[in-house]
């Protein structure tokens, strides 16, 4: 038979049939030249499909070897670089051989004839393949209705059979079987059998469908059946199980010692649900109601007998130092036990983050045999979370009071008030005057829930409040409790602390047996001096646990885990790295103008450095590093102390007018405000401009008068703890601070000199060094004015 050459095109998921139309997207660059070259030289193209749609670039071997000839009736290019082809099948055709070509496949190709297309066979198949054709089309809603009408029309069964085939929901591997038969009434049988095959499909899945239907259908009245059920429960006061709730309410209520008044108002409340309907949003409110009032502890109480020495012994195991809290807290105990039941104001822990505030709540609940709960007011700043909201709000509960109440189950646990100085107030009310009743123990026996509206006994409650900070705290409320103040620790309470608690427990939480790894004294104070900064212990903690973390890891990198650890100064600097602290905060000389102050912050004693310099000017003061009103008035004073003492500091009375005076406090980033700077300022001011050196061993505080009266300070411990962290040797004070030393540790005072002065003529002498044979005061003539002012500004009292 005759051959011819085509350009060829393979396809993927597509046979394309004689007399069958289809637009054709293609990207391959192969396809695309053989498009171009058949629609310019108006030839036919060779569209074979391949045996595997996932190859990208299939060789001879992987097409099949009967395709169809078409004619290219339209290309579009598209802007993505693709051609959108419209085709038309003409011809079978089989590929005899491969010619190669350098932009496309091309073919010799050998037409293929259809045999028996007359015979009556033929004509038998045509009419059975229109009928059932029809009847799938019917079935299968996505066949065309003109589809249809066009196979009515056609009056050939090649063509017929070959239109049909086009459009069946064929897989491309069959479509291929029908396209490789050359004799009709097989391909019109092989097609029937197809079309057969997918009628029994469709008939079978809409079969399925029914059954399905009709199983949805019946769970859907079962559970409409079901929801009726439960309906008439409800309607005679049971629940799903059959049980009446409200029969089990009552039966609860009479097992429930309740005060008369909560009695007869729960009693009340039952009998409006029982004439409630069930379905009713407010049954949920009233059976809620009574839910809260029935788990509400109103007389169940811990039965505890407190053993005064037993309560000692539990404190010290759990907390090391903390001499002063521990004592007042077991005289406060002891009057417990004595009168037998709670007396006096709410104890108020003060101190600095870590130092065992919350810890030592726990441990007063253990050593008195109660229960424990606790609530965090950090951030709280609604009034509805202390005293409920009131049942007439949808979704209303109670205040966090009773809610803990109910969950901890007595009426007389140790309650636990975390944070109470972070509070804040907005439009929805003032939370901190809501706890003014709470533990106030003249009318907490009356506490007054808005939700539960019910007067709720709470002066068998232990309440212990914890802060970081006085000033967070309204007066009135610190007026009704007594403050108790812990100080940080010192390097030796820290080292103890880590012996005794901090080491063994990490040593457990992180794998290892007790002798596993031995931390030096050396090592400890490593870490406590460069590599934290704190009052409390919690960063100390953690970062033993990096240290043993650092060990677990090289431990089993190394695969010996009978290995015994011992870590020193240069094990610490090894696991962690540089140090992040330099030990000893004070100058290492002394220098001009420069001067170290003791500062109080919420999380202990601060070494503050104040800085004076002088500039040719015009009188002007500048005063830096993010400084606060009062510390800035500080500097004023301070200004105004060093010009009425002009002349007797050896001074032109006009010194001031010729130079500009720049005051920094650094760290300029962290806000800085506070009356105790004064002194420091004063001292800054008068080395600058006498540039006299000031005593890099000495740290002061104080603020001052325009007269040079030194006033007294706050915070005194943890300033005098924070001198000796900075390895400072002299510390000035207030005279007026004197009696508070009693109540610094004896380990800060014996570690440090400290000096009690009054005025800040005092101070400068104390802390200016000056050369062997100089005074830092001058006498004045009596007769000047000035020095009268200064003289009698210098000798009134201090």
């Amino acid at each position: 038979m005759e051959t011819s050459l085509y350009p060829l095109m393979s396809l993927r998921d597509i046979v394309i049939f004689p007399h069958m139309v289809a637009p054709l997207v293609v990207g391959r660059s192969k396809s695309i030249h053989a498009l171009e070259d058949a629609m310019e030289k108006r030839t036919e193209i060779l569209l074979v499909a391949q045996e595997d749609s996932k190859v990208d670039d299939p060789e001879e071997g992987e097409i099949y070897r009967v395709g169809t000839l078409a004619v290219v009736m339209q290309l579009l290019r598209l802007p993505d670089g693709t051609i959108k082809a419209l085709i038309e099948g003409k011809r079978r055709a089989e590929i005899v051989s491969f010619l190669p070509h350098e932009e496309f496949m091309q073919a010799e190709v050998r037409l293929r004839e259809d045999t028996d297309a007359d015979g009556q066979e033929a004509e038998v198949f045509g009419r059975r393949l229109r009928t059932v054709f029809e009847n799938f089309a019917e079935i299968n809603r996505k066949i065309p209705r003109e589809v249809l009408k066009s196979v009515q029309k056609i009056e050939t069964n090649s063509k017929l059979v070959d239109v049909v085939s086009a459009h069946l929901p064929l897989k491309s591997n069959e479509k291929q079987a029908i396209l490789e038969i050359d004799s009709v009434p097989k391909r019109i049988e092989k097609v029937l059998e197809c079309i057969n095959r997918e009628i029994e499909l469709a008939e079978l899945e809409k079969d399925i469908n029914a059954r399905v239907k009709k199983r949805m259908g019946k769970t859907q009245r079962n559970y409409f059946l079901g929801e009726k059920v439960k309906v008439i429960q409800n309607e005679i006061g049971q629940n799903e199980d059959g049980v009446d709730e409200i029969g089990e309410l009552e039966q609860s209520l009479e097992k429930k010692n309740l005060p008369k008044i909560v009695r007869d108002k729960a009693v009340k409340e039952l009998k409006k649900l029982r004439n409630m309907p069930p379905m009713s949003a407010e049954t949920t409110v009233v059976r809620n109601y009574i839910d809260c009032i029935l788990t509400l502890p109103w007389s169940k109480k811990t039965r505890a007998r407190l053993d005064i020495n037993k309560a000692e012994k539990i404190l010290d195991e759990d907390h090391y130092g903390l001499e002063k809290p521990k004592e007042r807290i077991l005289e406060y105990l002891a009057v417990q036990a004595q009168v037998k039941k709670l007396q006096g104001p709410i104890i108020c822990l003060v101190g600095p983050p870590g130092v065992g505030k919350t810890s030592i709540t726990k441990s007063i609940a253990r050593a008195m045999g109660r229960k424990f709960t606790r609530i965090s007011l950090g951030g709280v700043r609604d009034e509805a979370e202390i005293r409920g909201h009131r049942r007439t709000y949808v979704g209303a509960m109670p205040g966090k009071i009773i809610q803990m109440m109910q969950k901890v189950g007595v009426a007389n646990p140790v309650f636990c008030l975390d944070e109470v100085d972070k509070m804040s107030t907005d439009f929805r009310g003032d939370p901190s005057s809501a706890l003014l009743e709470v533990l106030d123990p003249e009318q907490n026996n009356a506490f007054n829930d808005h939700y539960l509206d019910l007067d709720y006994d709470l002066s068998e409650i232990f309440f212990i409040t914890t802060a970081n900070n006085l000033e967070g705290i309204p007066l009135p409320l610190q007026d009704r409790m007594e403050i108790i103040r812990l100080n940080g620790y010192t390097e030796e309470e820290k080292q103890k602390i880590a012996e005794g608690y901090l080491i063994p427990k990490q040593l457990k939480l992180n794998g290892f047996k007790p002798d596993d790894i031995t931390l030096t004294s050396g090592g400890i104070l490593e870490i406590i001096r460069r590599y934290t900064r704190e009052a409390g212990v919690r960063n100390f903690e953690r970062t033993i646990a990096s240290v043993f973390r650092k060990i677990a890891r090289e431990r089993l990198k190394s695969k010996t885990k009978s290995k015994k650890y011992k870590v020193s100064v240069n094990g610490i600097n090894k696991y962690l790295g540089t140090p992040k602290f330099r030990f000893g905060l004070a100058e290492e000389r002394n220098e001009v103008g420069l001067v170290t102050g003791l500062a109080w912050t919420s999380v202990g004693g601060e070494l503050l450095q104040i800085e004076a310099t002088l500039m040719p000017g015009t009188g002007k003061m500048m005063v830096t590093g993010k400084l606060g009103e009062v510390m800035q008035e500080s500097a004023q004073a301070a200004l105004s102390y060093v010009r009425s003492r002009a002349m007797r500091l050896g001074l032109a009375p006009d010194f001031y007018q010729k130079l500009d005076i720049h005051i920094h406090v650094p760290e300029g980033a962290v806000p800085k405000d506070g009356p105790s700077a004064g002194v420091t300022m004063a001292t800054a001011l008068v080395s600058a401009i006498l540039k006299i050196p000031v005593d890099h061993e000495v740290a002061m505080t104080g603020e001052i008068t325009l007269r040079g009266r030194v006033l007294p300070i706050g915070g005194l411990t943890e300033k005098l703890l924070a001198a000796k962290r900075g390895n400072v040797k002299t510390v000035l004070i207030p005279k007026e601070n004197e009696r508070n030393l009693a109540d610094v540790p004896a380990t800060i005072r014996k570690s440090l000199e400290v000096h009690c002065l009054d005025n800040v003529d005092q101070v400068l002498e104390k802390s200016l060094v000056l050369k062997d044979g100089e005074t830092l005061f001058k006498d004045v003539p009596h007769s000047s004015v000035y020095s009268d002012f200064t003289l009698s500004s210098h000798n009134s009292p201090h």
